[in-house]
């Protein structure tokens, strides 16, 4: 299995702001603005009501609710009313990123973990939402996805293929704009499988749960890009590097721990976990909530 941790979500260039931590410890990653979406942020059901208000609050009128926004990765249910029969989490990518992870072979059976830009937030006197003054910013974790399937869509006829295979796929943001040779949609399987066990987790979902193991960022950093990492991911005794980190120089061994700064080029980051059991352990605590047996 490799695992690849995907920046996705709000950033410098694409939202402006980062995307929440609530009071209650969990967070929501507000999708980019993309202008040939089918889908606008207040069509995107949370807590009850629309996410428009927070994103144009949170922006301060910089993006507006109803903007169309790039809802990839899709992976909530609930994020959307009206789900066609037989819907289930997907994910695209084109271009340079996507290159990178044909190179590196991802396929089915494969783990995304699905990291942003996230800031705590708390409630304002007239009953939105403002951000903690002071409160660090930090790369989070907020979704996963197993693939089961990967679908090429660089084309017209593709896409038509995918659809006829796949309709539920319709309202899928890599299947609208313009179009890219290599662009393609990975499909989540239906449940979670690790190290060979099959968990009673979705293949592909959003945490929903406080976890400090979400957070990437080591709790002194002054960067959000110096992450804290379990010691496995240490590229040393002929174990597989985390792609774009080859650079040693960027690796610091702290007890049962690394940290790593990370670089600022890329969107996918890929390393494979095949026979290393702590990585099946800490995937296993991080996706049920409990350390395994």
């Amino acid at each position: 299995m490799k695992i690849v941790l995907s920046r996705k979500g709000f950033d410098s260039r694409c939202g402006g702001v980062p995307s929440p931590i609530f009071p209650d410890g969990t967070g929501l990653s507000l999708p980019i603005p993309y202008s040939h979406s089918p889908t606008r942020f207040r069509d995107i059901r949370w807590r009850g009501g629309s996410l428009g208000p927070l994103v144009e609050r949170l922006t301060e009128g910089r993006v507006r609710g109803d903007g169309l926004c790039h809802l990839d990765p899709d992976l909530d249910p609930a994020a959307l009313e009206d789900r066609p029969p037989g819907w289930r989490p997907a994910f695209g990518q084109v271009k340079s990123a996507q290159g990178h992870l044909a190179r590196q072979g991802v396929g089915p059976g494969d783990l995304f973990l699905f990291f942003g830009w996230f800031r705590r937030v708390e409630p304002a006197a007239d009953g939105g939402w403002r951000y903690v003054d002071g409160s660090p910013h930090v790369h989070r974790l907020f979704g996963w996805l197993q693939v089961a399937e990967v679908v090429a869509v660089g084309n017209e006829n593709a896409i038509a293929d995918a659809l006829t295979a796949r309709p539920w796929l319709s309202a899928h943001p890599h299947l609208h704009g313009p179009g890219w040779p290599n662009n393609t949609i990975y499909v989540s399987t239906r449940t979670l499988t690790i190290a060979g066990a099959q968990l009673a987790v979705h293949g592909g979902g959003v945490f929903s749960n406080a976890d400090d193991r979400l957070t990437l960022t080591a709790p002194e950093a002054t960067s959000r890009t110096c992450w804290k990492l379990p010691g496995w991911f240490l590229p040393a005794d002929g174990r597989p590097i985390l792609s774009y980190h080859g650079d040693e120089e960027r690796w610091r061994r702290d007890g049962p721990w690394v940290h790593v700064r990370t670089v600022a080029r890329g969107q996918e980051f890929v390393c494979d976990v095949d026979g290393i059991p702590e990585a099946a352990a800490w995937l296993h605590g991080l996706l049920t909530g409990t350390e395994a047996a």
